[in-house]
């Protein structure tokens, strides 16, 4: 498979295309088929960072459709449309490829009205904002435009129903680390 790949840190000439063997996953691993990767700060600030493997694939979430699951995921199967989240976060491997291979948690099923340019744009910034409005005890439970005129005159808050945020973080979701 193809995948876009760095070996030392720096801008993005440090980037290149390469061959890597198609992964398979295991007990509780969802392999996704990457249609749409998403670029967020955090993936080009981690690539003129510190490298903490010989080679990296960057970017951190994705959508796209799952064509293997490991034993024991029964969230999502073959041929689901998913988005997937934090890819690249303590592992070599992100969604500037072909397939990747994550933990079931990571791997949020996309229901048909959702495009796939959508749910490649959720993960870190929809958990970004889901938990910001939800960290307060009493937090808001609509938003208003603040002025803007675009738009409708007020927005629920809190992703939609097709984003169920879950975290990484020992805490869990919508608490501080």
């Amino acid at each position: 498979m193809r995948a876009i790949v760095y070996s030392e840190t720096g801008d993005s000439d440090v980037l290149r295309l390469a061959e890597r063997p198609v992964p398979e996953p295991g007990p509780g691993e969802v392999r996704v088929r990457v249609v749409r990767s998403g670029v967020n700060p955090t993936d080009w600030k981690a690539r003129r960072g510190r490298l903490g493997h010989p080679e990296a694939v960057p970017n951190q979430d994705g959508a796209g459709i799952v064509d293997a699951v490991g034993p024991g995921v029964t969230a999502v199967g073959p041929g689901d449309r998913v988005w997937v989240w934090e890819a690249a976060w303590g592992r070599p491997d992100g969604t500037a490829q072909e397939h990747v291979v994550l933990p079931e948690r990571q791997v949020v099923p996309l229901p048909d009205g959702a495009s796939l340019d959508l749910g490649a744009s959720l993960g870190i910034p929809a958990l970004t904002a889901h938990r910001c409005l939800t960290l307060a005890e009493g937090g808001p439970d609509r938003l208003a435009p603040g002025g803007s005129t675009a738009g409708p005159s007020s927005w629920r808050a809190g992703p939609g129903p097709w984003a169920t945020p879950r975290s990484s973080s020992p805490a869990g979701p919508g608490r501080p680390s």
